[in-house]
């Protein structure tokens, strides 16, 4: 990647400029296309006043009452276009994020899958505080969705950081259903007017997730409809590169001033958590070879009711209402409990200055000396 493409943000056509980037050369595509709302006229609340409502030239695709549709037939080329110019930019192992509502979602969707991407997740922004439907003749639009997509199906390595993911949410496994709000306060970008630079920028910490989740410090992300700078913002401040592709040149103007206020993390601040996966693979029976554990020490369940004692061979016996067992850390765990599987890492505890710990905690002390 040419260092003068690198942090910064590139005004014009967004297609055009990513044609001229090298091929495989961005990690991360964060895309938040035109919707294509199609709105027939003015949106107005019920006391007849004006809603501040998408209605820009640039989200705009022919005539929304042509009985033909030509206004789908143009999305639909647009769309094509520009994920054809993303996924040539897109390292084999790199992923995409697109957003987008019930208007163009689904079509941007097929398109993906037509290309040859991978889908692996849609996510649903459950937002927080949205805006009422005013006319009262639908439901609330409270949600937009988004869709995680490999570059392709064959190529299994590309970045998750599930075990950060985890840790972002308590501890417990991030579901596809993401409850954040809208972008609001100070966070909202205004002109000297004091009206909304731009009228859906999306929030930070939205960005911070799908950041933190598919790219690591030091990765280039690229942002095709950059707007006001919210990817860069958050790329920045997380370690990470990014690309800003943005045809307005007032957008980019805010976008670069955006950008640069902001102060990046510490770098050991901003690195996920490793996967447990990545970890180097540790036998119980070295804990026994370090003089961790010696033969004959007495192991207990977290409730210190079940027992099992360590032999010399790396292998745990033990005898209870269910038999006498004899086998590895995870069978005789199993087998105590009359349980199908067992984690026997977490399940033995051993007595360390008068507290009872998992034997995870030595294994932890093996890894830590490698």
């Amino acid at each position: 990647m040419p260092v003068e493409n690198i942090d910064r943000v590139l005004v014009g056509d967004c297609i055009e400029l990513m044609r001229a980037l090298p091929e495989a050369s961005v990690d991360m595509v964060f895309a938040d296309p035109p919707y294509n709302l199609q709105l027939g006229g003015e949106l107005l609340r019920p006391d007849h006043s004006k809603v501040d409502a998408v209605d820009d030239d640039w989200d705009k695709f022919g005539d929304p009452s042509d009985p033909l549709g030509t206004s789908f037939a143009r999305y639909d080329q647009f769309t094509n276009a520009w994920l054809k110019a993303a996924r040539r930019a897109l390292k084999p192992g790199g992923t995409l994020w697109v957003i987008g509502s019930y208007h163009n979602i689904f079509r941007i969707g097929t398109a993906l899958q037509d290309q040859g991407f991978w889908l692996l997740n849609d996510i649903v922004w459950r937002k927080s505080n949205p805006m009422p439907n005013f006319r009262g003749k639908r439901f609330t639009n409270a949600h937009e969705t988004l869709i995680w997509a490999a570059r392709d199906r064959a190529n299994k390595k590309y970045t998750f950081n599930y075990d950060s993911m985890k840790e972002l949410n308590e501890g417990v496994q991030m579901r596809s259903d993401w409850l954040l709000p809208l972008c609001t306060g100070g966070e909202r970008l205004k002109g000297e007017d004091g009206r909304k630079a731009h009228p859906t920028q999306k929030p930070e910490a939205l960005l911070f997730r799908c950041i933190m989740a598919a790219s690591n410090p030091g990765d280039v992300i690229l942002d095709p409809f950059f707007g006001t700078g919210t990817t860069g913002a958050v790329a920045r401040r997380l370690g990470r590169r990014f690309i800003g592709l943005e045809r307005d040149p007032d957008y980019a103007a805010i976008a670069r001033k955006r950008i640069a206020e902001i102060e990046p993390l510490a770098g050991e601040d901003v690195v996920p958590k490793p996967s447990k996966r990545a970890e180097p693979r540790i036998a119980f029976g070295v804990l026994i070879e370090a003089g961790l554990l010696r033969p004959g020490t007495v192991l207990s369940d977290p409730s210190g009711r079940l027992h099992a004692r360590v032999r010399a061979d790396g292998s745990l016996s033990a005898s209870n209402a269910l038999g006498d067992h004899r086998g590895s850390i995870h069978q005789v765990g199993a087998a105590v409990q009359g349980a199908p599987a067992c984690n026997g890492w977490t399940f033995w505890h051993v007595e360390v200055a008068g507290s009872r710990l998992p034997i995870d905690h030595l294994r932890q002390q093996v890894r830590a000396g490698l």
